[in-house]
């Protein structure tokens, strides 16, 4: 039998899904740091991961999953406990590089403090999206092309560690995900020009980087991506098949089928 699970939640509905669906877990959240879960839950600093492991293995914790969105915390290096002093020049060095470089050596730490560390489509099924059409009207051939242009810029970007989604409109890029999040992106795609749009409404795409490790920071989508897409006037959504989660799907799924914006899973 797998050892008890424990939630790193940051912000976001995913963490609040998976405590649905383990209700024994145990459930972290972090100081400063927004959160939407509720219930006993435990509040740690980043400045005190030595207690934090401490903590975990003292209540039976095996396996953790890291969940939600979390901005690069600063930190407080007079408030570092001796495991945090221990690691800080490995993380420092870490978040001087793109996202999944530090979490490549956060996972590593976790591991070596012996956890195992899953993701959270081993652990809520249906997660994922699956290939063909999701939600919405069919899309036309000129839209399709512009999610495989979408998945052509995506790909590029994936050795610089930079991008999980753009948008692509009449074979133009309009914008594309860095630091500054979705959100980000589709705001600033729907304050572009109708003349720069070559009289295309648009997709957004998005996908895995190429060599990511799904088990953290698996690229999501959920109510709120559809509502920004609609702002934007994209005609739809093309999400990499079974790496891209899909966040409260039925509200998803309706949210789509109402703003007239498909959802398809493509193998990209």
């Amino acid at each position: 039998m797998p050892g008890r699970l424990a939630i790193l939640a940051g912000n976001g509905g995913l963490p609040v899904e998976i405590a649905a669906a383990h209700p024994d877990a145990v459930k972290v959240v972090f100081d400063g740091v927004p959160h939407k879960l509720s219930g006993d839950l435990r509040s740690h600093a980043f400045e005190k991961l030595g207690g934090l492991f401490d903590a975990l293995n003292e209540m039976g914790v095996t396996r953790v999953v890291m969940a939600g969105s979390m901005s690069r915390p600063p930190l407080d290096a007079s408030a570092f406990d001796p495991l945090m002093i221990s690691l800080a020049p490995r993380l420092l060095s870490a978040m001087h590089g793109g996202d999944d470089a530090l979490l490549r050596v956060i996972i590593a730490i976790i591991e070596q403090q012996g956890f195992e560390v899953v993701g959270a489509h081993e652990l809520v099924e249906g997660l994922t999206a699956e290939e063909g059409q999701l939600a919405g009207p069919e899309p036309s051939n000129e839209q399709l092309a512009d999610a495989d242009r979408g998945a052509d810029i995506l790909n590029a970007l994936a050795p610089v560690d930079v991008g999980q989604g753009c948008v692509v409109a009449g074979g133009l890029c309009l914008g594309v995900e860095t630091v500054q999040g979705t959100d980000f992106m589709l705001t600033t795609v729907a304050e572009t020009p109708e003349a720069l749009r070559r009289g295309a409404k648009g997709v957004f795409v998005k996908a895995a980087k190429r060599g990511q490790d799904l088990r953290v920071d698996m690229p999501a989508i959920g109510p709120d991506t559809v509502a920004r897409a609609e702002k934007a006037g994209l005609a739809g959504i093309v999400l990499q098949a079974g790496q891209v989660l899909i966040l409260e799907r039925a509200k998803t799924v309706a949210a789509a089928e109402k703003a007239g914006i498909f959802i398809m899973g493509r193998v990209l």
